[in-house]
């Protein structure tokens, strides 16, 4: 699948009092990537108990969701209606055509309609080609659209939390050294945001996902903290957690490097480890330990395992992962990991 990568200034069509420089990753549902930096404002988020003000230096990641665009409602129940009942064979094709026609906005619809028990299709009598699956089908491809997305916008708070609700927006606005581009919000599938914060003291909490953050992973296996440290600043990690790896024939791991075969009993710490990894301990991390680096830029597997305190050795963005060299999306668990920063 092709991936186009775009460095790039995007200014949000949303608009709130306190906007932030953000670092922003842009999955497209054709495919395409597109990464830059945006002045974003702190999140309304519409939930089924209200409406929610989260600062957007809290918001890691959104997967946006189908929603439900209740202008086209009426036409799309009236062409399932018909779809469902009529046995005509011109009738079903106009039906047919008028629902493709909506495209992806359909879909919520079109699973509501499926989720109804009241709804008896006579689609199992019907072998003809103007069904229900098929315009399904068809605007899925067209939308590019595969599998089941979310009917919310599904956002990931400090790291773990999740949250569902409706993010009102339209579209970015994106500004290139090439142009502007505008892209629609139903073009996006998910948002990574990174907001920088200055180098200062207070703690941070992130969770890494087996099935992501991996230090072999070459597609966001590198968890990015937004936090900023300076050379010569203190900070401490504190990791618990357990993950199972399915690229090391599915041994579980702690974030010290500790393993445990799948059919072991017993954990086994890594070779020559420690309690506590102190910056200048060396040596190369182990399977599972938790890994950082310092810098956009930086290629360091640096370990620091489930307790490690350490001064800065340059300046730059922290990154924190799982060491593990063959990354395998079949991976499960998470590491908890609390970030201290001193002065």
């Amino acid at each position: 699948m092709k991936k186009i990568f775009l460095t790039l200034f995007i200014v949000a069509s949303v608009f709130g009092f306190s906007q932030k420089l953000a670092e922003v990753s842009l999955d497209l549902l054709d495919g395409n990537m597109i990464k830059g930096t945006t002045n974003l404002s702190d999140i309304e988020l519409v939930t089924a108990f209200g409406k929610l003000q989260i600062p957007i230096t809290k918001v890691s990641h959104i997967e946006i969701g189908m929603g439900k665009d209740n202008s086209v409602s009426e036409k799309v129940k009236s062409s399932l209606k018909i779809l469902s009942t009529s046995t005509a064979e011109d009738t079903r094709k106009g039906a047919y055509n008028d629902l493709v026609k909506v495209g992806a906005k359909a879909i919520p619809f079109i699973q509501d309609f499926y989720n109804d028990p009241k709804n008896v299709s006579s689609e199992e009598t019907y072998a003809g080609e103007f069904t229900i699956d098929n315009a399904l089908s068809e605007i899925q491809a067209a939308s590019n659209i595969s599998g089941d997305l979310p009917k919310e916008d599904i956002l990931t708070i400090d790291g773990s939390y999740i949250m569902g609700g409706n993010y009102n927006f339209t579209k970015l606005d994106i500004k290139t050294e090439y142009g502007s581009l505008s892209v629609p919000k139903e073009k996006i599938k998910t948002i990574d945001i990174s907001v920088a914060m200055e180098p200062g003291s207070g703690e941070y909490t992130f969770k890494l996902n087996g099935t992501k953050h991996i230090s072999g992973n070459t597609n966001g296996g590198w968890l990015k903290t937004g936090v900023v440290l300076k050379t010569g600043q203190r900070f401490t990690l504190n990791s618990n957690g357990e993950v199972t790896l399915a690229s090391l024939s599915n041994s579980k791991y702690k974030p010290d490097g500790s393993s445990k075969a799948e059919t072991a009993s017993e954990w086994t710490k890594p070779y020559g480890s420690t309690e506590d990894y102190e910056g200048g301990s060396g040596g190369y991390p182990t399977y599972g330990q938790v890994v950082y680096h310092i810098g956009d830029g930086s290629t360091d597997n640096l370990k620091a395992g489930s307790k490690f305190s350490s001064t800065a050795k340059k300046s730059g963005m922290l990154y924190i992962s799982i060491y593990e060299t063959v990354y395998n999306a079949a991976n499960k668990g998470s590491y908890n990991v609390k970030l201290s920063l001193g002065k």
